[in-house]
């Protein structure tokens, strides 16, 4: 048995493809299948069941890829520990985050490179679900999402860490009818038209919102969040998001335009929060953990 044999049927368990394994791991799609078949020759187990739709763990194999990932976990916990007697952090830092907190990293991430150079750092612009889909799968080590209790009910193999509680809020120009008020009440929003950030805990407020006011004239929906900007300062228009995303100091997403916020006078009887979120039993890096560490002690 070799290590790399458990890292084939790990990565295959996580895609449901050998193909997608074998890319993954940038070898040949004939290595991973070699692999996987003499591993269950050695145990006298069959790991997969195999198909042209993909490669579905047998209910054996489920414990054995449970334990190899285990096996894993446990050889990085260790690699980790080696190198954490060098005085100097080093390793790689993927992480995706929702729109909002992207200036707040961005701040978080020069200090933190300044502090320990070797570190390589990705830091990627995404909506909630991929980003708990790349955890999932292991293309980003840390993502940062607005937790909701929808999300999380549906969110296996990983978990949150709570940062800052937030609420839904109304954006708009100097210009708009609604500026200048401390509150809007659902019927004044609905009389305005209205441009959204596509993410999942802004549809899911949206969609209550529609059920209990009525739908609002919502002019389009984007990930573009220049195209945001851009309606609301040129086309009069409004957006609702999380408080948070419209400090100045976080995000430049309104940096050019005088805009102003207020309260809305509709509360979806959840709290939200902006927190962090990871893979549920892998490893924690000491990398990720000393970042997390340092954004939380940034932000009290």
């Amino acid at each position: 048995m070799h290590l790399e044999q458990l890292e084939y049927i790990v990565e295959v368990a996580k895609t449901g493809s050998i193909t997608s394994a074998a890319r993954n791991l940038h070898v040949s799609l004939s290595a991973v299948s070699q692999s996987i078949t003499h591993l269950e020759g050695e145990l006298g187990v069959v790991l997969f069941a195999r198909s042209r739709m993909g490669a579905v763990p047998t209910a054996e194999g489920k414990v054995i890829i449970g334990k190899a990932f285990e096996v894993l976990s446990k050889l990085d916990e260790l690699k980790e520990t080696a190198r954490g007697w060098g005085e100097t952090l080093s390793g790689e830092l993927r992480m995706g985050t929702i729109p909002g907190p992207m200036s707040l990293l961005v701040d978080a991430v020069a200090g933190f490179k300044q502090d320990y150079p070797l570190v390589r750092m990705e830091i990627a612009e995404k909506g909630s679900q991929e980003i708990l889909d790349d955890i999932r799968h292991n293309r980003l080590d840390i993502g940062f999402i607005i937790l909701f209790e929808s999300l999380l009910k549906k969110s296996e193999g990983v978990t949150f860490e709570r940062l800052l509680e937030g609420k839904m809020v109304v954006g708009m120009s100097d210009k708009s009818p609604l500026a200048y008020r401390g509150a809007v009440t659902p019927e004044m929003l609905r009389t305005q038209p209205v441009v959204l950030y596509n993410d999942e805990y802004v549809r899911w407020f949206m969609n209550r919102f529609a059920a209990e006011h009525g739908e609002v004239d919502i002019l389009f929906t984007t990930n573009n969040t220049d195209a945001i900007r851009k309606a609301v300062e040129e086309q009069n228009a409004v957006t609702v998001g999380m408080d948070y995303s419209f400090r100045r100091e976080w995000t430049p997403l309104f940096t050019e335009v005088n805009m102003l916020t207020a309260e809305l006078e509709f509360k979806a009887g959840q709290p939200v929060y902006l927190g962090w979120v990871r893979a549920e039993g892998r490893h924690f890096p000491r990398v990720s953990k000393t970042f997390v560490e340092r954004l939380r002690s940034g932000l009290q």
